[in-house]
């Protein structure tokens, strides 16, 4: 299952985290299933999350200030106007 993790796409990993979390939530898995299906699950999370993060720090948003445009880092937040803050 470790190198399947590593080789699947963030959609294949959670489709199948949401299949074990099914299966963990309808109560009809003997408790030693139950304790492999929470640790794969947990794998796929940690996958996810990682997958997440690298995605967060490649994108960037171009944003036009003082008639130039330049590039920023995502993750900004709106202000109350709605504009990009730092």
């Amino acid at each position: 299952m470790a190198n399947e993790t590593l080789e699947i796409s963030f959609e294949e990993a959670m489709a199948q985290l949401e299949t074990i979390v099914e299966q963990l939530e309808d109560g009809d898995v003997p408790l030693e299933k139950a304790i492999d299906l929470f640790q794969q699950g947990m794998k796929l999370s940690q996958m996810c999350s990682k997958k997440l993060e690298q995605v967060e720090q490649k994108i960037e948003m171009i944003v036009e200030e003082g008639g130039e445009l330049k590039r920023k880092p995502f993750g900004g937040t709106l202000d109350e106007t709605g504009e990009l803050g730092e």
